[in-house]
């Protein structure tokens, strides 16, 4: 035997239904809803009265379309679950995740991802602001930001034209020199990313122009074939300290421009049966979790506050009043040398090596 159909259950009252018990228009009612002014207080008083009566619960999503809001903010970040990244990551959030905004996130892995990303992913029609992780902004992408009229944040990379959290990876590179200079080192080596990258990373780069300026300012020459790159990873890396280790004279210590990359450098070490660090010492660059378990010396960079800081700038850039001048980024933590077991004076006697 059919059962017999289900009834209906009553239908939710919409925003017309307010409007008609309060006796004002569909209109007044939104500006009630938007905390918009011209609605006298009376009139908002009795709209949210029956609101509050009919159990009416305007809908998030009309409500920030007739906002012209998404509620949404975006993040662009490379290698998203590398752990530098992941640090910022959890940086945005503690200050996003008690806000009214949703974050998303997009990933970028390839150089046609990161063609596309601004072009695909920053409209305002999908969020209202933007954070993006270490990647220098072409000038196009810039001039299509502003076009747009979407807030943007640098972290990790710097524009002229655009707020930015930024390190100083100079000063980094060059404190990483120092601690091995002071250690007794002089034929010093340095790892990192290939300039010509289709993310166009420019910490590295910095980085070895510190590294490089403190050791010519302490005498000691770098020569060429002791500054490898390549593409970012602890595998790359790995290769890149076997050219190092292979040449007549090795290095007797390496500045990696990321512990990441650090990494690599060990692992190699290892496998060529060298004790670190009485064979090789190693610096690193961030100090993530890892570098402390493993005892890395780095350089320690605030990976977690940068990102907070990154997501405070964009959320007052939101709330704020575009004709008033933005305020200055909070200062974030100094640089510093984190002093682990993977540095010490060198075994052999060295001397500063020809260019």
């Amino acid at each position: 035997m059919a059962s017999a159909p289900e009834r209906p259950g009553p239908r939710a009252p919409r925003i017309r239904d307010v409007a008609e018990r309060a006796g004002v228009g569909v209109g007044t009612v939104s500006r009630v809803l938007n905390d918009s002014p011209g609605v006298a207080h009376a009139t908002r008083v009795r709209v949210r009265a029956v609101m509050d009566e009919l159990g009416y619960r305007p809908s998030p999503t009309a409500r920030n379309l007739s906002l012209g809001r998404t509620q949404t903010l975006g993040v662009i970040a490379p290698f998203f679950t590398s752990p530098s990244v992941v640090e910022r990551l959890r940086g945005i959030d503690d200050v996003v995740g008690g806000s009214a905004y949703d974050l998303t996130l997009f990933n970028i892995e390839t150089r046609d991802q990161r063609r596309a990303a601004l072009r695909r992913f920053a409209r305002r029609d999908r969020v209202d602001g933007i954070i993006v992780i270490s990647l220098p902004l072409l000038p196009a992408e810039v001039r299509a930001l502003h076009r747009d009229q979407l807030p943007t944040v640098l972290v990790d990379a710097a524009h002229a034209l655009l707020p930015n959290v930024a390190i100083d990876d100079v000063a980094g590179g060059a404190m990483a020199a120092r601690h091995l200079l002071e250690a007794g080192h002089r034929r010093v080596a340095f790892v990192g990313d290939v300039e010509d990258s289709p993310f166009a990373f420019a910490s590295s780069q910095r980085r070895l122009e510190g590294f490089g300026q403190a050791l010519r300012e302490a005498g000691v020459a770098l020569p060429a074939s002791y500054v490898r790159r390549g593409p970012f990873g602890r595998e790359t890396a790995v290769l890149l300290t076997r050219q190092l280790l292979a040449l007549r004279r090795p290095p007797t210590a390496i500045f990696a421009a990321s512990d990441v990359q650090a990494f690599g450098v060990l692992d190699a070490a290892a496998r060529a049966g060298l004790a670190v660090p009485g064979d090789l010492s190693v610096v690193g660059f961030d100090d993530i979790e890892l570098a402390a378990a493993i005892g890395l010396t780095t350089i320690r960079q605030p990976l977690r506050e940068s990102g907070r800081v990154g997501a405070q700038m964009l959320l007052q850039a939101l709330a704020g009043d575009e004709a008033s001048p933005p305020a200055p980024p909070p200062e974030l933590p100094a640089l510093e040398v984190v002093a682990r077991r993977t540095v010490s004076p060198p075994l052999v006697s060295v001397s500063t090596p020809l260019a």
